[in-house]
């Protein structure tokens, strides 16, 4: 036991610092790219901080733990949206773009609906199971290279909201910190998954909850941190960015790299998880746009350009968390 908790610890550790390091070495290289504040959002910070939940995927795919593996990803967009942006909105309020509004999150939203479609194998097609095989991690690949093709395109000064950050550091340390980074990742991947492994078996949770739980907890502590440092040093386009990014990476880029290198078995039972996902994404979409029409209304003098993600939505969101995590370990337990 002692041995788990140390191995699961010093996983979290190393994924958190390592993903650190790869964040603030690739953010200097995309920043010399010339790449804007919300550019960098949706794609270097969020692939860095969505790092460990891929080293994480591969390690269980290949280990066969199907459960970590989609636990993981439903529970760190669970975590993404609801606790972290929740979190960091009650520390400091997020200033969303409007594009974020009627672009970002809408496909954070088709992205969701996708994996519920082609994860109920039995409920859609009547087979006798249900996964995740392949071929839906092919088409999931082929959403992500859509996604970065919008993404990417952002860079036309006429999309483009944002100004740019210079770099505060030399090419050389940018790469150095994005490699030492990437190893941390690695081995911190390594131990995380096979400490998580031994406590469930010795508690007798499943791998669905673990991977829900504390696998998914400590593999959003990258995003975590990232929101929090951005939206203290005024840059919330960086904060959002992340989170939305994150989420479509974990679906999109995660998910379907760890089906196409082993077809994943979806239990059922996650089909309520999956809902959370999609009602949380409607929750954030309708508090920051309810928000902004409220102020609009009562504060039109102001003429509010930005849509505003203030401290009781925060709350809101951060409830919304604390009552799924008491469910899910409540379900847990009374089903063994």
């Amino acid at each position: 036991m002692l041995l788990a908790l140390v191995a699961l610890l010093g996983g979290f550790v190393l994924l958190v610092k390592g993903a650190d390091w790869l964040v603030e070495g690739a953010t200097s290289i995309a920043q010399r790219l010339g790449l804007s504040d919300l550019m960098i959002g949706l794609t270097v910070v969020s692939f860095g901080t969505s790092a460990p939940e891929l080293i994480v995927n591969i390690i269980a795919s290949f280990q066969d733990n199907a459960g970590i593996a989609i636990g993981n990803v439903v529970g760190s967009n669970i975590s993404n949206t609801l606790l972290i942006l929740g979190v960091t909105a009650i520390i400091t309020p997020l200033a969303v773009q409007r594009s974020t509004i009627i672009k970002e999150i809408p496909f954070t939203l088709l992205a969701s609906l996708t994996l519920i479609i082609m994860a109920n194998d039995m409920l859609v097609d009547g087979y006798p199971i249900s996964e995740l095989s392949r071929s839906d991690g092919l088409a999931f690949l082929g959403f992500f290279v859509i996604f970065m093709y919008y993404t990417f395109g952002m860079k036309n000064p006429e999309v483009q909201e944002n100004g740019h950050t210079k770099p505060d550091m030399s090419l050389w340390k940018a790469w150095g910190l994005f490699l030492v980074g990437l190893t941390g990742l690695a081995l911190g991947g390594k131990l995380a998954v096979d400490g998580a492994i031994s406590i469930a078996t010795i508690f007798g949770m499943s791998e669905t909850l673990i991977g829900l739980t504390i696998v998914a907890l400590g593999t959003s502590l990258p995003e975590l941190a990232a929101s929090i440092v951005a939206a203290r040093k005024g840059k919330a386009d960086i904060a959002i960015g992340n989170i939305v990014g994150s989420n479509i990476f974990n679906i999109f880029w995660i998910l379907g790299l760890s089906a196409f290198i082993k077809p994943l078995p979806f239990e059922p039972i996650i089909n309520f998880d999956l809902s959370v996902v999609v009602a949380s994404t409607l929750l954030l979409f309708l508090l920051i746009h309810n928000g902004h029409l409220h102020r609009r209304l009562f504060f039109w003098w102001k003429q509010e350009k930005d849509y505003i993600l203030n401290r009781k939505e925060g709350i809101v969101l951060l409830t919304g968390y604390i009552l799924y995590i008491s469910y899910i370990v409540y379900r847990d337990f009374t089903m063994t």
